[in-house]
């Protein structure tokens, strides 16, 4: 009998990815996926160490999970708990030690040999600590079919970070910078696409870091990738990130203004909008650097919409500094952002910075700061979404609404769309016109049916 999976993802775009093949990996021992823990016979939380309250929200879920698993073993059942992602590379003993009725412990390189770790939990009803690196990949080991939803689908290219931004846990947690070899990317992309995935966006920590090795040996960087991903029929969008500023390149950059299928919109982290802090971050480039790359981007795609990270709050940030950060936001019109105060992660540079008198920014200044920031962003956002009013976009629709007859959508700036439309038009491209904006999203009417006419950059 099929036994039920629920998975609980946190944070990022990869940890979903990850969450899609975990799933796969464990559906050939019997696991289905459940939407809810209720009565779930394993529980998998995929977890996200970025900032403390991220990891916080973990502990408090396993609190409640504790007494859903109680409550099986009362029916003479089991719950089989586990842990994954970042929070469990990072702390995976301190994990079994706030929670010892977890099961397994496994960090997000080694997920591949679950079904091994589900075996020997059922047999020795024991806790399983995984969090290795491994030699061999765990691409090599993972199935070669996808799930596909809908109409779009993520695919990750590259793992891992070599930057050693002084805040972050990452190259801690996913390891150094590895790219997968182009033979495998290509491959699962036409195996989502023949699923009906008409949108694919590449993921990596710096996916455009990119350096897959093709049959011959020979590298292939995300510029290539990309324009040889484009030529495949049915995909009819493109999509990546995250990015690293100094890692844009110039075939990236002509990439942009070359390939139809790229969309206009980029997420490029630049964190801080000052020099001071972007060398105590470690960022390895500067703001006129930062500029300047945005300006060959938008030369090639003049109606580029970008979107950025920032942290407020860092240690030593100075009233200066964060001015400086608000300058750089109004002049770069970032179309959406996401912004926190600086959270201090253990055995991080800047962790030690934070526990100096002279380094610390007070709580109350980080929440001003932030909540000033946020209003200038939520501005920002809110001018694109208006000045969308009249326009016609071709919208990939992948989502049914909330009321009956609505289907949602994007636009290629990533702009949510609400329309009434009949169900035949989920998973299409569909030319809308925008007739409402509002901050989180637009609302239009289609145009015309069938596949959408209009170039994906209408709003150049």
């Amino acid at each position: 009998m099929a036994k039920k999976l629920h998975i609980k993802t946190y944070g990022c775009q990869m940890n979903v990815y990850d969450s899609e093949r975990i799933a796969e990996v464990l559906a050939p021992i019997g696991f289905v996926l459940s939407d809810t823990a209720d009565d779930a016979d394993m529980v998998i939380l995929n977890t996200c160490h970025i900032r403390e309250k991220a990891a916080d929200k973990v502990y408090s879920q396993l609190g409640r999970l504790r007494d859903q698993k109680a409550l099986k073993e009362q029916k003479g059942e089991r719950m089989i708990l586990g842990v994954t992602g970042c929070v469990a590379q990072a702390e995976g003993r301190e994990v079994q030690r706030r929670a010892p009725y977890v099961d397994m412990v496994f960090g997000p390189q080694t997920y591949h040999r679950l079904p091994e770790m589900v075996a020997r939990t059922m047999r020795e009803h024991g806790h399983i600590l995984d969090t290795d690196f491994p030699e061999d990949s765990k691409f090599d080991a993972l199935p070669q079919t996808r799930t596909v939803e809908g109409a779009t689908a993520f695919l990750s290219v590259q793992e891992g970070c070599d930057k050693f931004c002084t805040y972050c846990v990452v190259p801690y947690t996913r390891g150094a910078e590895y790219s997968r070899p182009t033979s495998q990317v290509m491959s699962e992309a036409q195996v989502l696409i023949e699923g009906g995935a008409k949108e694919i966006t590449l993921l990596g920590q710096n996916v455009n870091a990119y350096h897959g090795l093709d049959h011959a040996g020979m590298s292939w960087n995300l510029a290539r990738l990309i324009k040889e991903l484009a030529a495949l029929e049915g995909l009819e969008r493109i999509r990546y990130i995250t990015s690293y500023p100094a890692e844009m390149n110039d075939d990236l950059i002509r990439a942009h203004g070359d390939i139809e299928k790229l969309m206009p919109y980029l997420h490029l982290p630049i964190q801080a909008g000052s020099d001071n802090m972007l060398k105590a971050m470690n960022r390895q480039h500067t703001v006129a650097e930062y500029k300047e790359t945005v300006k060959k981007l938008r030369a090639g795609v003049p109606g580029l919409a970008l979107s950025s990270d920032f942290i407020v709050g860092f240690p030593g940030e100075t009233d200066a500094d964060f001015e400086q950060t608000m300058s750089l936001v109004q002049e770069m019109q970032f179309i959406q952002t996401y912004s926190f105060k600086y959270s201090a992660r253990p055995g991080t540079p800047a962790a030690l910075l934070e526990s100096q008198p002279e380094y610390h920014v007070p709580e109350s200044v980080k929440a001003e700061r932030l909540a000033r920031l946020q209003n200038l962003l939520n501005q920002n956002t809110l001018a694109f979404n208006m000045a969308a009013v009249g326009k016609t976009y071709p919208v990939l629709l992948d989502r049914v609404g909330k009321s009956a007859g609505q289907l949602i959508g994007r636009t290629p700036y990533m702009q949510a769309v609400v329309v009434e439309a009949p169900n035949d038009c989920l998973n299409s491209i569909q030319n809308v016109t925008i007739t409402q904006a509002g901050p989180n999203s637009l609302q239009g009417l289609i145009v015309s049916r069938g596949n959408a006419g209009l170039s994906q950059r209408a709003h150049a």
